[in-house]
């Protein structure tokens, strides 16, 4: 039985005009996730990952195209009956130092959504906090009464969680959540949030950089570049089989330990020039002044998504009609 479509992407695009030109943060992608699906959405930085993040909990709205969940369009839910939806969607944040209130104690902090919401009695509240914490695994005798800057980095990240699964909600945006936590904290709070997602049969997706990452948890990967999507498709055909130029130079730079890891690799591909900036987007393919197999026409004309035959997606001139023409 295929999983039913919860978050449609359809068309979105994101410009914020500036001083020095428009700049072009998501550039017209398309992405489906399902029920029970990590997304893995990767880029390097300035790809457009996080903006396409933030327009899906309604924190900016599309300039144009349209994202659905559960069959209702955001940008009129998000007016018409905000708070149910929000409740459906939440995210955790980057930066647990920044987007938790210092000057609140964690108590108050857990608070805020279930009072926006109404969720419970002043009575029963206090039964919830302590159960959204003992779900992260803190004791809440321990931490309902802290102030944010006295515990530490993943413990704050813990936290932040918590106040995401106050609302009961069934699709969780994860924008890099590990990334400004020490090493050595990483995987327990990756460890968590997977835990998590089995028991509450949550939907995530999981903005980030790190693609070995992505090899672990996610379901589906998909890969933005300068605002656009390069390639979407399944965990295992996505390590096993890259097609997307850009996508093999990424999966190629990936740090390994054994020589078996090694031997799984793409060919080293070697990057040339640097990011264009979204502001002063290349004509053609976003990607051809880097490309190693760039063609004439890579330069005069973007590519069209295609279907390959085992059901992945790709942007790029090499492929045609869901056969490969060149790479591997």
């Amino acid at each position: 039985m295929t999983a039913k479509q919860i978050l449609m992407i359809e068309n979105l695009v994101k410009h914020f005009p500036t001083k020095r030109g428009v700049v072009r943060a998501v550039d017209d992608i398309s992405l489906h996730v399902s029920s029970g699906d990590t997304v893995g959405l990767v880029g390097e930085s300035g790809s457009g990952k996080t903006t396409t993040a933030q327009c899906v909990v309604g924190i900016y709205p599309p300039t144009s195209g349209q994202i659905s969940f559960d069959g209702s369009p955001i940008d009129v839910a998000f007016s018409r009956r905000s708070k149910e939806l929000k409740g459906k969607i939440r995210i955790v944040f980057q930066d647990p130092g920044s987007s938790l209130n210092p000057k609140r104690t964690i108590k108050q902090i857990l608070s805020v959504p279930l009072k926006v919401h109404g969720i419970g009695t002043p009575k029963e509240r206090l039964s919830l906090m302590s159960h959204l914490l003992e779900t992260v695994e803190l004791p809440p005798g321990e931490y309902l009464y802290k102030h944010p800057q006295s515990i530490g980095g993943g413990e704050k990240q813990m936290v932040a969680i918590a106040r995401a699964l106050a609302t009961n909600p069934r699709f969780v945006v994860l924008d890099e959540p590990t990334s400004a936590l020490d090493v050595s904290v990483q995987g327990k709070i990756i460890n968590l949030l997977m835990r998590l997602g089995d028991e509450l049969d949550l939907t995530y997706l999981f903005i980030t950089h790190d693609l070995s990452l992505m090899r672990n948890v996610a379901t589906r990967v998909a890969i933005m570049y300068l605002g656009k999507l390069c390639e979407v498709a399944r965990t295992e055909e996505f390590f096993r089989s890259p097609k997307h130029p850009y996508t093999r130079m990424l999966l190629s730079s990936i740090p390994v330990v054994t020589r078996q890891e090694e031997s799984l690799k793409p060919e080293k591909i070697v990057s040339k020039g640097e990011i264009p900036s979204p502001v002063d987007v290349p004509p053609g393919c976003s990607f051809h002044l880097r490309c190693p197999e760039r063609k004439g026409i890579c330069s005069e004309a973007d590519p069209e998504t295609r279907a390959m035959d085992d059901g992945r997606l790709v942007r790029c001139h090499l492929y045609e009609h869901g056969a490969a023409k060149a790479g591997g």
